[in-house]
């Protein structure tokens, strides 16, 4: 993380950097770190999701996904 310019606060909450092996950072108001992402955009993404399900809590409903594989792997 460099610290050559201000942060930019994104929604008040979170601000985003990109790393030196180009990855994407996001990190709290007090420099927590968040979220690690490839791209910017899916940083700010995950980051927003990632926040609100800490404000609002996270869904208890689990996704099951069953199937056979017919054939030879």
């Amino acid at each position: 993380m460099t610290n050559d310019h201000p942060k930019e606060f994104i929604d008040d909450a979170f601000y985003v950097v990109q790393s030196r092996w180009k990855t994407w950072k996001s990190f709290s108001k007090d420099d927590k770190p968040l979220i690690t992402s490839l791209t910017e955009k899916e940083c700010i993404k995950t980051t927003r999701f990632y926040l609100k399900g800490l404000q609002e809590g996270f869904s208890d409903d689990t996704i099951k996904h069953e199937g056979t594989v017919g054939g030879k792997l």
